[in-house]
């Protein structure tokens, strides 16, 4: 077992209405890409802590939920509400009805914040740091500053960024940066697609100090440029029917335990791909048991990437 902190200041509380019969049927959850990524992290055996925000009326609701997962949630209070999202799902389709994102955090809330994770950091095995929703919440820099602490101690730390929170954290030179190929357009400002493009726009994120860089794309093979910037493709169990959301960041949980746990990385990237391939055939988001995961890692491939 080993220890994984992870960066996720913006915990979700989530309602979704799906059909039971002739009837509906409400779920509670808590969400988000922290709550996710810790899940899954959890699931596979690492000790996880994760470090949010919390306030508000869906707060004293999210509260009550994050109790009840798998993994210690250590919450900063914050003067404005948590962030909450109510999707139907009864059409068989995913339809947003109502969202409601948390403000800006005071400077005194985002020090707290910051502060705390970094402290708990600095005796894990891993840090994963992950997006504010909105993305803009937080200031760019303190990705960056956060990032730099811990890696300066010689904990491993895997990104799950876009920009421009990614930019401040290449300097410090995480393990791992995993984005999707929409993101890493928007990192190149421009289109990333055939595959010469893919691999010119991830070599440009280890240049600019990544270790290694995974490109998601959906279904579709991802791109995996090794520590020494060989690029691979990492070819998923091929599924048609499930669903994508989460999948990405219950690939990053399974990375981080499997980091934490002392696995080597080309292992630990295929674990998170197999994952990614449990979360898709789960309705729960950041959802998959050990079993099923370790089943489907093993249908996982790493291929030469072509002309490579």
């Amino acid at each position: 077992m080993g220890r994984v902190v992870v960066f996720g200041p913006h915990p979700l509380l989530s309602v979704t209405i799906e059909a039971r019969g002739g009837e509906d049927d409400v779920h509670v959850h808590a969400a988000g890409q922290g709550v996710w990524l810790g899940r899954m992290a959890a699931e596979l055996g690492a000790e996880v802590t994760l470090h949010g925000f919390c306030g508000g009326e869906t707060g004293a609701v999210l509260e009550g939920l994050l109790a009840r997962l798998p993994f210690t949630v250590r919450l900063t209070p914050t003067a404005g509400p948590s962030g909450c999202y109510v999707v139907d799902r009864r059409s068989g389709e995913r339809v947003l009805v109502a969202q409601e994102t948390a403000p800006p955090p005071s400077r005194h809330e985002l020090d707290a914040l910051v502060s705390a994770a970094i402290a708990d950091a600095l005796g894990a095995d891993v840090l994963a740091i992950g997006n504010a929703f909105p993305g803009d919440q937080l200031p760019e820099a303190v990705y960056g500053e956060i990032a730099a602490d811990v890696r300066a101690a010689g904990v491993t730390v895997i990104a799950d960024l876009s920009s421009p929170r990614l930019e401040p954290v290449l300097p410090a030179g995480p393990d791992l940066v995993k984005l999707n190929d929409w993101e890493l357009a928007g990192f190149v400002q421009g289109p990333v697609d055939p595959p010469e493009r893919l691999l010119a726009a991830a070599r440009r994120l280890r240049d600019g100090g990544a270790r290694s860089v995974l490109v998601t794309r959906g279904g579709e093979p991802a791109l995996w440029l090794e520590p020494d910037g060989t690029p691979r493709w990492v070819v998923p169990p091929a599924l048609e029917h499930g669903m994508r959301e989460g999948c990405g960041d219950s690939m990053m949980g399974a990375i981080a335990a499997a980091l934490a746990a002392g696995r080597p990385l080309a292992e630990a990237v295929v674990t998170g791909a197999g994952a990614g391939a449990a979360n898709f055939l789960h309705a729960g988001l950041g959802t998959g048991d050990r079993a099923t995961v370790e089943r489907l890692a093993a249908l996982v491939r790493v291929a030469d990437y072509p002309g490579a």
